[in-house]
This record gives C-alpha cells, sequence and structure tokens, in this order.
C-alpha cells in the first residue's frame, strides 16, 4: 500500500461485498483510505474486509439493510463512532431480478425500488447531514444499464433523478454528487470523481 492519496478519508461504500462495490473498495484501501464496507449479509463482505486488513489497509464490515430507516441510522451512527467521520459514500448496494415486467410480482417490484431507490436516498440523506455538519464531501450513485429488465431499468432512472436533484441541493454545502454508469471503468472514474 504505497499510494497514499486518500489517506485519513473514511469511505463508506453500500453493498460492498462484491463486483465494483468491492473492487472499489479495495482500490480506496490500496491508496489509504479507510473503508467502511456495508452489505446486508456477511458472506462476501467479510472476506472483501479481510483481503484489505491482511494487505495493510484499514476495513471494517457493517452488516445492515439500507432499504429500512433504522439500519441506515445504525450503520451511520457505527460508522461515525468508528472512524469519526464520513469523507466520500459509495452507492452500490442494488438487487436486479431478471423477470419481465409481465411475470413479476409485487414483492419483487417493491423489493428492488426499496433497495435501489429508497435506501439511496434513505443513506444520501443521512450521511448528507453529516456531511453538512463537516463541511463538505463527495457522493457517488452507481447506476446500472437502462436496458435490464423493468424494475431494475425504473430504480436506476430514479437513481440517476435523485443524483441530480441531490447534486443541485447539496452543492451550496460542498458536497459533490455524481451518478456514474457501471461498466469496465467505473473504478477509475469513481476514484477520479473523489480526488
Amino acid at each position: 500500500m504505497n499510494d497514499q492519496e486518500f489517506a485519513g478519508k473514511v469511505v463508506l461504500i453500500t453493498g460492498a461485498g462484491k463486483g465494483t462495490g468491492a473492487a472499489l473498495a479495495e482500490a480506496f484501501a490500496a491508496r489509504g483510505a479507510r473503508v467502511a464496507l456495508n452489505d446486508i449479509s456477511p458472506i462476501n463482505v467479510d472476506e472483501v474486509a479481510a483481503r484489505i486488513t491482511s494487505s495493510g489497509g484499514q476495513a471494517r464490515s457493517y452488516l445492515h439493510d439500507v432499504a429500512k430507516k433504522v439500519g441506515v441510522q445504525a450503520l451511520v451512527k457505527q460508522v461515525e463512532d468508528d472512524w469519526g467521520r464520513v469523507d466520500i459514500l459509495i452507492q452500490h448496494a442494488a438487487v436486479e431480478p431478471h423477470t419481465p415486467l409481465l411475470n413479476m410480482d409485487e414483492w419483487d417490484w417493491h423489493r428492488t425500488l426499496d433497495v435501489n431507490l429508497t435506501g439511496a436516498f434513505l443513506v444520501l440523506q443521512s450521511l448528507g447531514r453529516v456531511m453538512r455538519a463537516q463541511g463538505g464531501g463527495v457522493i457517488v450513485n452507481l447506476v446500472g444499464r437502462s436496458e435490464a429488465a423493468g424494475a431494475y431499468a425504473a430504480s436506476m432512472a430514479g437513481l440517476r433523478g435523485l443524483s441530480e436533484a441531490a447534486a443541485r441541493e447539496l452543492a451550496p454545502f460542498g458536497i459533490r454528487v455524481h451518478a456514474v454508469e457501471l461498466g469496465v471503468d467505473a473504478v477509475e472514474r469513481v476514484l477520479a470523481l473523489c480526488r
């Protein structure tokens, strides 16, 4: 761990157990950040935290459902208690059912919107307040493909709109908000936006 460009920064990543969330956790840790890794299950996220700490980085797992306000409040409080602050929020938590709209049941529809959109709002709101009190921060919402199945596509369209509105509303508080498309270069794009 030689690159220290994010030394002293605390980065909270939701959905950090796999995919781009895990890759970002390792990338930020390799650059000196202290990473708070959130996921709903310990299965993958604890392995990510173990890889980071065994490489000399600083990471902790936080198991909470971001679709629930009580879970989000507990997450934010624990991260603040452990690290003292949050400088960067990366929102990667998402569910992606592949069921066509005509076959989808209401529970799958609601769970997709609850995690992908309501969860993003709840975490953004809670940490936006923390960042406002700190004098600034960076929030990055990772957005998936719009051509995916209906519920996921609808939630991602909403997340894009939420990101645009939050960028306008939070800018006066020194908080930068970005939406970044998931893809092969997403990690590098996110790192660049957080500098």
